[in-house]
């Protein structure tokens, strides 16, 4: 019985496609309005950006800092729509500073490509156009 098990198990797995972490979305350059080392956690982004990038508030993201080249994870929380608002949250508010240019990606785990949404803002975050 139990090399049959491992017979049916071996003959599904060569049908699984090996899974991949692609780059989904992204707000490209958008400027910190605020950084907040007292709040328990997250960046805080516009919702319309939100919305446009398709990234849901309490998803993971990766942030980079363009002036600095600092990186790290956290999640989203949703802003007032057409605020602007870039606030990073909690002891990640010491890897930036206000008015730095940051990258905000998230990631999808597939086994096909899929095609990334790129949000481009000006200065004030407001949005400018999808690539």
């Amino acid at each position: 019985m139990t090399i049959e098990v491992g017979q049916r198990f071996l003959s599904r797995s060569r049908i699984l496609r090996p899974m991949r972490c692609l780059i989904r979305a992204k707000i490209h350059r958008a400027t910190v309005t605020d950084a907040n080392p007292d709040y328990v956690g997250s960046i805080t982004v516009d919702d319309e950006l939100l919305q446009r990038a398709d990234i849901w508030p309490g998803e993971r993201v990766l942030v980079a800092d363009v002036d600095n080249g600092a990186r790290f994870e956290t999640y989203t929380v949703s802003a007032k729509s057409g605020s602007g608002v870039i606030c990073v949250n909690g002891s990640a508010a010491r890897l930036v500073n206000k008015g730095e240019k940051i990258i905000i990606m998230a990631f999808e785990y597939t086994d096909r490509p899929v095609e990334q949404k790129v949000v481009l803002v000006d200065e004030r975050n407001r949005y400018l156009r999808s690539i």
